[in-house]
């Protein structure tokens, strides 16, 4: 079966309480994203999304960060699960370990991030440290980013952002959850996004899935 109508194959990586996971797996399932989530990784064991993955049926393995000693042989480890299930895609959600990505998979790894690239990114910059640093700096705006993830933190080409204001008397989670809503349309677009772009290297026989 050739690239361009087999199903394209996300791997989602989490840490947490994966909302984002379940925003993709219902885009996923109103034929909004033509894939499949063929596998969920969490680096914790005791989070909510890996509950919420196996009560949506979802194929779920547990990479315990701190089981490891580094973070090469944590990494290795996560890349033998994505190889075995033959992942096209990665799609980190909340995933907050560091992940090192191999050359085979340069290209096909995505992050989001809860602000607007450049700003307030980069190592320690997460969840709400973005949105409180966000506010203390008096930005008008905020927004999300989808990005191609590198070896640096924040740093990979931008795929796309979508914006929103932040308002007198924000508070990190009044401004979060008005970002989290900005991301549950920017990751599924983006998503869509890099399914036709590799779709299209392959078509093409340049380097992709």
């Amino acid at each position: 079966m050739s690239a361009s109508i087999k199903p394209f194959r996300l791997a989602v990586l989490i840490s947490g309480g994966g909302r984002t996971l379940l925003n993709l797996a219902d885009c996923i399932d109103r034929g909004e994203v033509d894939a499949e989530i063929a596998l969920v990784i969490s680096s914790r064991p005791d989070v909510a999304g890996v509950e919420r993955a196996q009560q949506r049926g979802l194929p779920v393995k547990i990479v315990n960060r701190k089981e490891f000693q580094t973070a090469e042989i944590f990494s290795d480890v996560v890349w033998s699960y994505i190889r075995e299930a033959e992942a096209d895609l990665v799609c980190m959600a909340g995933f907050l370990s560091l992940l090192i990505i191999p050359d085979d998979f340069e290209g096909r790894v995505i992050n989001i991030h809860p602000a607007l690239l450049p700003k307030f990114g980069g190592q320690g910059m997460y969840g709400h440290h973005v949105h409180e640093a966000v506010l203390a700096a008096d930005e008008s705006e905020s927004g999300c980013t989808v990005h191609i993830a590198t070896n640096e933190y924040d740093r990979g080409p931008i795929i796309l952002q979508r914006t929103c204001p932040v308002l007198a008397g924000d508070d990190p989670d009044a401004l979060a959850d008005r970002v989290f809503e900005q991301e549950c349309v920017a990751y599924p677009e983006a998503v869509r996004q890099m399914i036709k772009r590799l779709r299209d290297q392959a078509d093409s026989g340049a380097t992709g899935i």
